[in-house]
């Protein structure tokens, strides 16, 4: 249970792309907002190279996914949406300085309880989700004398793979193109060890809603419309953190979450 002195403080999610805040900690940023925190959600781009033809910039789909985001961010509960115009699949190396000045301005401005990004692995080795994880660290580490505390989201190795068989065993048939053409073996796979596990059980429907308003990038068919509700729960029912190793008196956050 989240102790009094963090209701209406405001708790900032950094991503690359609209649905990663789904996929990778959903439920936890439903579980804060219910809480009594006030979540806010950047994305640095579009996500308009997102396609399922390649990596072709497509302005159109650009527009597509920042109407999925606001959808899946009221799913969620998200009070607040920030959808940058950083080139997709170049956030790594193309505007660096802006987007570290923009972070920068946000943590001094919001002043948040948390802040929380990807890992070093970016999930899954995504070079856009490795380069918001490096602006994010190096923007918490010079936002001021008290930083806020940094969490790094992962994923379990073994838990895509094990989403992705359960839906095959179901009658569901992996792309030839696509964010599902993935190795699922790939998410998790050279992950930090997670040092916090916060039980989303309960908040498993809202992720599930949030995950199915980005339409774009879930295809025609996708693993989660093979996973009943027991399933969905099982594999979808905790996520993983582990904290950033930044000297800070600041009171943690998500350790009160944990299991």
């Amino acid at each position: 249970m989240i102790t009094s002195a963090f209701i209406g403080r405001t708790v900032l999610a950094v991503f690359a792309h609209p649905d990663d805040e789904s996929l990778s900690c959903g439920g936890t940023l439903a579980r804060l907002a219910d809480d009594g925190l006030r979540v806010v959600v950047v994305t640095a781009s579009h996500g308009e190279r997102g396609g399922t033809d390649g990596p072709v910039h497509d302005p159109a789909l650009g527009d597509i996914r920042a109407r999925e985001m606001r959808a899946a961010a009221e799913a969620l509960g998200i009070a607040g949406l920030i959808i940058g115009d950083h080139p997709d699949g170049e956030l790594r190396w193309a505007h660096v300085g802006e987007l570290h000045a923009e972070l920068t301005a946000l943590i001094r401005h919001h002043q948040p309880a948390a802040v929380i990004t990807f890992g070093a692995d970016g999930l899954y080795w995504h070079a856009d989700h490795i380069g918001v994880y490096e602006r994010t660290l190096m923007a918490v580490q010079v936002s001021g004398a008290e930083p806020p505390p940094l969490y790094h989201v992962t994923m379990q190795r073994g838990v895509m793979p094990e989403i992705v068989n359960a839906a095959k065993r179901r009658g569901w048939m992996p792309p030839q193109k696509g964010f599902w053409s993935l190795i699922p073996e790939s998410f998790g796979i050279a992950a930090e060890p997670p040092t916090l596990t916060v039980d989303v059980g309960d908040w498993v429907p809202r992720k599930m809603r949030a995950l199915l308003c980005h339409k774009s990038q879930l295809g025609e068919q996708h693993p989660f419309e093979f996973l009943p509700p027991a399933d969905a729960r099982r594999l979808l029912g905790c996520e993983y953190f582990h904290r950033a190793n930044i000297p800070t008196t600041a009171p943690p956050l998500l350790e009160q979450l944990c299991t």
